[in-house]
């Protein structure tokens, strides 16, 4: 099954949409009127069941087939901005400063409403689909909030199902892997405390700059000397603050970063590594480090057994040679984490042709890609739930 007449001749509308939520974007949890407007076209579209206040502000429809009864699967979109000054260009730029699309969710969103939209008109399956319209995934935690306010378990689902598009594919490709495919995101905090002095005095400190360097250099230990050189781990210090005056060795210098894994034992290695490190680091020049490390989202894990049905579903819209099935895991983290240990269920990438990189301030979503990714989610529904 190629692309879909029916999606093909819905891109306008949909590419509508598209453009209105990138006029008006919305951060983490506050996406009151792109929730609203998500509801408002699904109830539109005659859902069986329309539910919005889910993880705060997500919004869930259930649509019913009409060929008896089966399972319920789940299709999610994020529908979250960035704060990021859009720099596009482009005759439907964010109005809002300061706030930008720039991860192409109003695309994901689109492309779904667009699937929702289809599947009430059609209904050629068993069972249900639930189209799940998610907040805050840009560091909010939104899918989390919403598999613990009961998400699953209170519409039986049994497999979900995500999708996010990638500028540097070829439009309409798929990209996909077994097993971890995005990395878990920790974030930390070093504090190394000395003693402050004149800076013509240095023999009078404990001088926080100089250790913070040795701790900069002595983390990187983590990744080359005690890690599988063939699993991933990236450890980055990426903010140093320290000191007020040239003159002046000050009292405490301040750094910041993140560990990214794609495996549950690397996290754990390197969770104990990063503070212990710090710490012996900091003792061995008469300092102190305080370490504040907190977990972010974890791995992003791909079922075997769905991963290939969702491969064999893109190999159905796009075709077998447009899908790539071994694509390198990628060290940004995704929150969909979160429903893929809930329940089974695969992650897949949507090439979206050259362009911007996402987070970007250039970026903008390709409308050219939304009948691939509204074909995408019918295929999978009616794939997935036939009678």
């Amino acid at each position: 099954m190629p692309v879909l007449n029916r999606a093909a001749e819905m891109q306008e509308e949909v590419a509508g949409w598209r453009r209105h939520l990138h006029e008006n974007p919305e951060l983490l949890y506050d996406v009151f009127k792109t929730s609203a407007f998500v509801a408002e076209k699904l109830k539109a579209f005659g859902c069986d069941l329309v539910e919005t206040g889910i993880g705060k502000t997500g919004v869930v429809g259930i649509i019913k087939g009409t060929l008896g009864d089966g399972p319920t699967i789940g299709m999610r979109a994020d529908m979250d901005a960035l704060p990021i000054l859009e720099s596009s260009g482009k005759p439907w730029a964010s109005k809002v400063p300061g706030k930008a699309h720039s991860c192409g969710h109003d695309g994901h969103t689109a492309m779904l409403l667009g699937a929702a939209q289809y599947l009430c008109e059609t209904r050629r399956f068993a069972g249900s689909v639930a189209v799940i319209f998610q907040p805050a995934e840009e560091g909010g935690g939104g899918g989390l909030a919403m598999v613990q306010d009961g998400m699953m378990e209170k519409f039986g689902i049994k497999e979900v199902y995500g999708l996010h598009n990638t500028p540097g594919i070829p439009l309409g490709d798929f990209a996909i892997r077994k097993g971890g495919v995005m990395a878990a995101a920790d974030t930390f905090e070093i504090t190394i405390k000395g003693k402050g002095s004149h800076a013509a005095q240095p023999h009078f400190s404990i001088d926080p700059v100089l250790t913070s360097a040795y701790v900069i250099v002595a983390l990187q230990s983590i990744a080359s000397r005690e890690t599988d050189p063939l699993k991933s781990v990236v450890v980055s210090v990426t903010t140093v603050h320290g000191g007020d005056a040239y003159n002046v060795i000050p009292m405490d210098v301040k750094l910041t970063g993140t560990v990214r894994t794609l495996d549950p034992e690397v996290r754990e290695l390197a969770a104990k590594r990063v503070v212990e490190v710090a710490q012996g680091t900091a003792l061995a020049h008469g300092a102190v480090a305080e370490v504040n490390y907190v977990r972010g989202y974890p791995v992003t894990v791909n079922h075997a057994e769905e991963t290939d049905f969702a491969a064999s579903v893109a190999a159905n819209v796009s075709g077998e040679k447009s899908v790539e099935t071994e694509m390198a895991p990628k060290m940004g983290a995704e929150d969909f984490s979160y429903m893929l240990e809930a329940r089974p269920g695969a992650f897949i990438f949507l090439g979206i042709g050259e362009g911007a990189n996402l987070h970007h301030p250039a970026y903008d979503f390709n409308d050219e890609a939304i009948p691939y990714g509204i074909s995408y989610w019918v295929t999978l529904a009616e794939t997935k739930l036939a009678a």
